[in-house]
């Protein structure tokens, strides 16, 4: 599985999940929906939006998590 991991960054970024919300133009509901692992796919668009946003690349904020197999 993988799942976008915001807190590391937000934290180096010194930034709120609200102040990224107004940044990359999506609502508060659908950040935290990403940050939590809860969403099913995350569009390409939305992430290069968020990496602008933070300065990163998407593998900074992309990780992939062994379930077992």
């Amino acid at each position: 599985m993988i799942r976008v991991d915001l807190d590391m960054m937000l934290l180096k970024r010194k930034m709120s999940l609200t102040e990224l919300s107004q940044k990359v133009g999506i609502t508060l509901a659908n950040l935290s929906i990403l940050k939590t692992g809860k969403a099913k796919a995350v569009r390409l668009q939305t992430l290069d939006a968020i990496c602008e946003a933070l300065d990163c690349q998407p593998g900074d904020i992309l990780v992939r998590e062994d379930q077992g197999m």
